[in-house]
């Protein structure tokens, strides 16, 4: 199964604050220790909302919302794609993280990706194929 690990925005990681190089050598072992492990299939930091956009959907409308956005608590500072076995096992790894916002209260929050199996009938033989092809395609994209 997949899973995407999102760590949880602060004060400091909205107002643009940098890790120090402690930080950045313990998430850099741990990172090590994810890819060693074949758990890790990708992941970065964010910058703050400061820098982001929103598309709001109406119908047919789009409307684009520029950051900063409220509630840092829902917000996102970074994220990892894992390959586990399971829930259990990707918990075990969130539990070795340094803690990726010191000095304030952080917050992983992992959430299982849905695999095509999960759609059930509604993803068709036809539809599977098709997604086959864009990640092959993904895929050929990033090797070159």
């Amino acid at each position: 199964m997949r899973v995407m690990v999102m760590i949880k925005a602060t004060a400091d990681s909205e107002a643009g604050k940098m890790p120090d190089t402690a930080l950045l050598e313990k998430m850099g072992a741990y990172n090590q220790a994810l890819v060693e492990a074949g758990v890790m299939v990708g992941g970065d930091g964010l910058h703050p909302s400061s820098r982001g956009k929103r598309v709001r959907f109406t119908g047919s409308e789009r409307l684009v919302v520029d950051g900063p956005f409220a509630e840092t608590k829902e917000l996102i500072a970074g994220f990892w794609i894992w390959k586990v076995a399971s829930m259990e096992e990707a918990l075990e790894w969130a539990r070795k993280c340094p803690d990726p916002m010191p000095g304030q209260e952080s917050e992983l929050e992992l959430r299982p990706i849905f695999d095509p199996d999960d759609f059930g009938e509604a993803f068709t033989p036809e539809l599977r194929a098709q997604e086959a092809a864009l990640a092959a395609e993904i895929e050929r994209q990033q090797g070159s």
